[in-house]
């Protein structure tokens, strides 16, 4: 059996060979308190009207995104 350093290479081959590309994100963790702490803190400064500004252009748009069915 090969080891897992192979089994990952050959996985990213087979993707490359797909046009697939493997990207690492690092996100803020949502578990963490301080995390929680600034993400309350900028909920509580957002705005009624500019929520209700960003959902219009949000729905505006969407009609452009659709796309038929088969």
């Amino acid at each position: 059996m090969a080891s897992p350093a192979q089994r990952m290479k050959t996985m990213r081959e087979r993707r490359q060979a797909k046009g697939i590309r493997e990207i690492r994100l690092a996100l803020p963790d949502p578990r963490s308190p301080s995390v929680r702490r600034r993400i309350a803190h900028q909920v509580a400064r957002l705005s009624a009207s500019s929520e209700s500004d960003a959902l219009d252009w949000i729905e505006a748009v969407s009609e452009f995104d659709e796309r038929p069915r088969k």
